[in-house]
């Protein structure tokens, strides 16, 4: 039986080489963005129709309903919030406005759980929820201390996503992955980053395929397990 996924924030870098990833591997593919993506409609046309596009704004409780009601009685397998932003880049709390602060742990810690919860009901038994965290998020392995706006919205993801497992996943046989992708070669992780995408992704869906079972979990793409 084929596997289903749905990618939201998927029109382009980490997110957009997740959906075609999958596609790859013979998953049908609902990938999302916020509106117009030529990167992730060319990969849906030559897709051969294992990825299908919808759109949302997970900021925007409404804009998440939408899409719910838009998928009708499609069940995933998987489900796989990427959406994110690096937020500020001055990325400094003496500089930081309480509108910037809001729309970054809005966009990085509050929306994915929300959508999360939403799409809780269409996650089959056996699937998984994977949430794209960062190991910027780790409390135990900030060494650097260095951008600490961006390090705060994935630590609170990590947090609230806690509540999640434990209060609305509760007793379902649904397993809640926080990934931290690696340093990669996108827009926000810049030319000098360690890896490409296709690494990254490839990982992180050999991940997604391998790690099954009734439990919440903080790995990288290569699953290792990561200190909270």
């Amino acid at each position: 039986m084929t596997k289903t996924a749905i990618i939201i924030g998927a029109s382009r870098g980490i997110g957009l080489g997740l959906a075609q990833e999958f596609a790859g591997r013979g998953w049908q593919v609902v990938a999302t963005a916020r509106g117009a993506a030529p990167e992730l409609e060319a990969a849906g046309a030559a897709s051969a129709g294992k990825i299908t596009i919808e759109t949302v704004d997970i900021d925007h409780k409404d804009s998440v309903a939408a899409l719910d009601s838009a998928l009708g009685d499609t069940k995933f397998d998987l489900v796989f919030v990427n959406a994110g932003t690096y937020g500020p880049r001055h990325g400094s709390t003496d500089e930081v406005t309480p509108d910037e602060i809001a729309a970054l742990m809005m966009t990085n810690a509050v929306a994915p759980i929300r959508t999360a919860r939403t799409l809780l009901p269409r996650v089959a038994d056996g699937g998984t929820i994977a949430l794209m965290t960062s190991v910027l998020g780790s409390v135990a392995l900030n060494t650097h201390g260095t951008m600490d706006l961006y390090r705060a919205s994935k630590a609170s993801l990590n947090t609230i996503s806690r509540g999640f497992f434990v209060h609305d996943i509760g007793k379902r046989d649904i397993t809640l992955l926080n990934l931290h992708p690696g340093w990669v070669k996108t827009a926000m992780g810049g030319d000098g980053a360690d890896i490409d995408v296709a690494t990254s992704v490839a990982g992180l869906a050999t991940v997604v395929e391998t790690r099954h079972g009734k439990a919440h979990r903080y790995l990288d793409y290569t699953g290792k397990e990561l200190a909270w």
